[in-house]
């Protein structure tokens, strides 16, 4: 698969669904269109759903994703469960040690918000880290601050050669000002997710660290 740096590189794809009705479909669709558009690898989120759901929608985009690594958010069992390649993890969310007992052989992500997180998760194996929100953001209900591409560069520096994926209201506009901070890949959701064009916004991205 080649080295971390080459396998987190450039636009950073999540699908990003709520349990439902129609869920599956739209993941298998949004998966497609993501890989489509250049994501170099791709997470799977499921809000508002158990056990159940994430399992059933993550087996459905493994069967359309291939060739680029697959994440599952926040669960390394459900992760080796449909054979993906990665399992990402919060700061709430299970340790990375107890995530690298259960499953050795994944790569594990894990998100970051200050220096001193992203220092201790390079420092504990983590084979990439999330880092934001770089801006304001409305992914989430209860965002972590704003910490501006300033300090992406010094986390990047820092951390290196450990990859940092940049994520929190990132735009296909804003990509290029991120990747100019040596971060390693871009994680956009709301504004290529929702775009009228998914594949055009997801290579607006991945273009701007190409």
């Amino acid at each position: 698969m080649g080295s971390m740096g080459e396998v987190v590189r450039g636009f950073y794809g999540v699908v990003d669904v709520a349990a439902g009705p129609g869920a599956v479909e739209l993941a298998r669709w949004l998966a497609g269109e993501l890989v489509k558009g250049g994501a170099s690898i791709l997470q799977v989120r499921v809000k508002k759903g158990g056990s159940g759901a994430l399992l059933e929608i993550a087996r459905a985009v493994r069967a359309v994703v291939a060739g680029i690594p697959l994440v599952v958010n926040d669960r390394p069992d459900i992760a080796l469960a449909v054979g993906a390649e990665g399992v990402h993890l919060g700061q709430d969310d299970l340790p990375l040690p107890a995530a690298r007992n259960i499953a050795p052989g994944l790569l594990i992500g894990v998100s970051t918000h200050t220096l001193a997180q992203a220092r201790a998760a390079a420092e504990g194996g983590a084979d990439y880290l999330g880092f934001g929100p770089i801006y304001p953001t409305g992914t989430k209900d209860n965002p972590d601050p704003v910490v501006g591409v300033g300090q992406l560069a010094r986390v990047v520096a820092a951390v290196a050669p450990v990859p940092v994926v940049a994520i929190g209201g990132i735009t296909p506009a804003r990509a290029r000002e991120v990747a100019d901070t040596g971060a390693a890949a871009a994680c956009v959701i709301s504004a290529v997710n929702r775009a009228a064009d998914v594949v055009a916004a997801a290579r607006q991205v991945a273009a701007a660290f190409a």
